[in-house]
């Protein structure tokens, strides 16, 4: 295994969880910046306003797009597995 492969290894895991990561991110990002514009809008300042659509939010994007994530999770996980012996050559 030499020092290509490990970065290569490193980056696809990288990318991956970045990936993976986006939707949720992105939802929340989105969401959050909403709710602090309708608090700044009507002056209404409750923790609970913004943490509860977040939650609901996450919550719905796993649901639609988790069956993706797990998809691509095994995929790169067969890939490693499948490359293991060409790795593990001196």
């Amino acid at each position: 295994m030499t020092d290509a492969d490990v970065m290569h290894l490193a980056t696809q895991g990288m990318l991956l969880g970045a990936k993976l990561a986006a939707p949720i991110l992105l939802v929340s990002l989105v969401i959050g910046f909403v709710i602090s514009l309708l608090q700044a809008v009507t002056q209404v300042q409750e923790m609970s306003l913004t943490f509860v659509p977040k939650v609901i939010a996450v919550a719905v994007v796993l649901l639609v797009a988790g069956n993706w994530m797990m998809s691509e999770s095994v995929t790169f996980t067969r890939q490693l597995f499948d490359q293991l012996p060409d790795l593990l050559r001196p």
